[in-house]
């Protein structure tokens, strides 16, 4: 069965760059300790988008929905609802808005409030995939 990768896209204007960037950096590990995840990653946009992707890949669809559901999820998510207000940023059902795991909300730090203005989730199968070649030994 091929990974499936989550790609959660988030709008967040110039001024909440930081703020959401030092929510992530903040985020204490949350998502890496769940089953079945392989691999995370906050892309900053450079060429004049308002656009950041969180890039998360998962061993299968049931793994990541099992997380969604996990108390660790739901926890972190209420706070950042009861600290930011009811407007979720993140990984959520279908292709549009729904629960994030903390980039799109207030958790004590920095500004209150979302991050971001919007938040729309790609969902995608891994086809192919490839990393660097190792490196052989040296031909003399």
């Amino acid at each position: 069965m091929p990974s499936v990768v989550k790609i959660n896209v988030l709008t967040v204007p110039e001024e909440m760059r930081r703020e959401l960037e030092k929510r992530f950096a903040g985020r204490a590990g949350m998502v890496e300790s769940a089953d079945g995840f392989e691999w995370f990653e906050l892309l900053r946009p450079v060429e004049g988008s308002d656009r950041y992707l969180v890039y998360t890949r998962w061993r299968s669809e049931e793994d990541f929905r099992r997380w969604q559901e996990s108390r660790a999820f739901q926890a972190g998510h209420a706070q950042a609802a009861a600290e930011g207000g009811a407007q979720g940023h993140g990984h959520g059902q279908g292709h549009g808005h729904g629960q994030g795991h903390g980039h799109g909300q207030g958790h004590g730090h920095g500004q209150g409030g979302p991050a971001a203005t919007d938040a729309e989730l790609w969902s995608f199968e891994v086809v192919e995939s490839a990393g660097p070649k190792s490196a052989g030994p040296e031909e003399a």
